[in-house]
């Protein structure tokens, strides 16, 4: 994670990005609840796309109807296979969390 003091996080084969995230005590938005059904828990991703699962199809709906970038993905949806490099969105941040640039 960048812009959260370069943390970086271990995930299992199998878990979301947002279960290793609540599992290593680091805070995150997921007004959802990590169903899916927003777009809170984004994250941007900035190297090792290919190292993501394929979409989901929240994350499919998301993208047709603009709600979810190119370059960003649902930490309640994604699974990562590799090394991943992302931030956490300005939009998104928790206000009780330090943030670097």
């Amino acid at each position: 994670m960048q812009n959260l003091a370069d943390k970086t996080l271990n995930v299992a084969p199998g878990q979301t990005v947002l279960a290793a995230l609540q599992a290593a005590g680091v805070g995150w938005m997921h007004a959802c609840g990590g169903k899916g059904r927003c777009t809170s828990c984004r994250m941007i991703i900035k190297a090792g796309e290919e190292n993501l699962a394929p979409l989901t199809a929240p994350e499919i709906r998301f993208r047709e109807n603009g709600r979810l970038k190119p370059n960003a993905r649902l930490t309640c949806q994604t699974q990562i296979t590799g090394p991943v490099t992302c931030r956490v969105p300005e939009q998104t941040k928790l206000p009780h969390l330090s943030y670097s640039d």
